[in-house]
């Protein structure tokens, strides 16, 4: 089971670059981020996150067209099996997982996929110090493993200062 925290679902515009997207926060994250900034969803909190609560949550979000699990959970099966209705309903499907990378299964699902666990000291997906990556997957079976990463993480890089970086 896949459960989800209803009060923080919300329309964004700033994950996925281009995209209006509607951002459900996954509770029983596996991750173990240092400065986390929501640890609570470590825990077995909200409710289970079903194909009629994802369609009830597009048709009440008129206009996005991109759907973002913010974690993973614990069932990577159940996971797979939304994010596939969520394609079937027309809209792109991403993923922000916390670990360093994921299984090929979880890339031939989801159209982006941000990887990395949050470190203080890189800094997050907006400096040019982070660790983490958000990667557009173009799925292509002429290519072996049958898709390819786009990194996209520089188009969070605003010009400017960055303020983890020395100058």
């Amino acid at each position: 089971m896949i459960k989800y925290v209803p009060e923080m679902t919300s329309v964004v515009i700033e994950e996925i670059p281009d995209r209006v997207t509607l951002a459900v926060d996954i509770s029983n994250c596996q991750g173990n981020c240092v400065g986390c900034h929501s640890p609570f969803l470590k825990e077995d909190v909200g409710e289970e996150l079903t194909e009629e609560i994802i369609d009830r949550l597009v048709k009440e979000n008129f206009g996005v067209n991109c759907f973002l699990f913010l974690g993973e959970g614990n069932d990577q099966r159940t996971l797979i099996r939304l994010a596939d209705h969520v394609r079937s309903i027309g809209l792109e499907v991403a993923l922000y997982s916390g670990r360093k990378d994921v299984e090929k299964d979880l890339y031939l699902t989801f159209d982006y996929v941000k990887i990395g666990p949050y470190m203080e000291h890189f800094g997050p997906l907006d400096s040019r110090t982070t660790n983490q990556r958000l990667y557009k997957v173009t799925h292509d079976t002429s290519c072996k493993p049958d898709y390819r990463l786009t990194d996209l993480t520089s188009r969070f890089w605003h010009k400017g200062i960055d303020p983890l970086r020395e100058e």
